[in-house]
């Protein structure tokens, strides 16, 4: 078996399967540079990313599979799992060998992987949507911090942009070191020398970030949810499955 190392990038996993039919090797195992590890008298060989190699492979899965896999596909990447990654080697050698349609076929080991984590991140998406609060800034823009177990800003972007078109924002993944950045007219990735560190048991910002009325009105939001709150109607297994607590600390009113 020979071990393909690719930087963990979209392009580096087009550029792996392209380089797989360019040198015919016999089995590969696909390996991110940031978990390889060197074991002694295994054959290796390192992926030189290549914009158009990867676009060729792209275009190719395009003609074979429909619209609605490539987002799959591309959702199953965003997971960043080196299961994943192997799965998303595996379905494209599967796809390009076999005749058109073959992605119907569930009972391939990663045509039924990658729907899975299709649904995983899915889930992750929409939970992000629903449970970030913003904070307004001093400085007047409202700041987000977030840590996903997937990397949905890409997927959210749009949504975002049309749901607060009146306000510049920023949405950070603490856990990846980049964000989102609205500025009135577009959305772009940033990265920030600094980025205002939350508490681990929330994500709420310390006060001498925060504009001066932020946390009057994070008070008497909680005191809205509290008055609306009907013990006897509490039913606590319920709630955890539609808000597990790992969430909890996006919710004004959990603090």
């Amino acid at each position: 078996m020979t071990i393909y190392i690719f930087d963990g990038s979209l392009e580096g996993l087009l550029t792996a399967i392209f380089e797989f039919y360019e040198r015919k090797p016999g089995a590969v195992q696909l390996v991110s540079q940031s978990h390889f590890h060197p074991k002694l008298l295994e054959e290796t060989f390192e992926i030189i990313n290549d914009e158009a190699k990867a676009q060729r492979v792209w275009t190719g899965l395009k003609k074979k599979i429909s619209g609605d896999w490539q987002m799959r596909f591309y959702k199953t990447y965003l997971s960043e799992t080196e299961e994943s990654f192997q799965h998303l080697f595996d379905f494209a050698c599967y796809i390009f060998d076999n005749l058109k349609g073959a992605e119907v076929n569930y009972g391939h080991p990663s045509v039924i992987a990658i729907s899975k984590m299709d649904k995983s991140v899915n889930r992750e998406k929409h939970r992000m949507k629903a449970f970030i609060r913003f904070q307004e800034t001093a400085d007047g823009i409202f700041y987000a911090p977030i840590e996903p177990d997937f990397n949905v800003l890409p997927l959210i972007s749009s949504f975002f942009k049309n749901r607060y078109a009146d306000q510049k924002w920023i949405i950070y993944d603490l856990k990846r070191h980049y964000g989102l950045f609205y500025d009135l007219e577009k959305v772009e990735e940033i990265k920030l020398d600094y980025a205002p560190v939350a508490k681990s048991s929330s994500v709420d910002l310390p006060s001498d970030v925060l504009q001066e009325k932020q946390e009057l009105y994070a008070l008497l939001w909680n005191d809205y949810f509290k008055s609306t709150n009907i013990p006897a109607r509490k039913n606590m297994k319920l709630h955890v499955q539609h808000v597990p607590k790992r969430y909890w600390k996006y919710l004004t009113e959990k603090q």
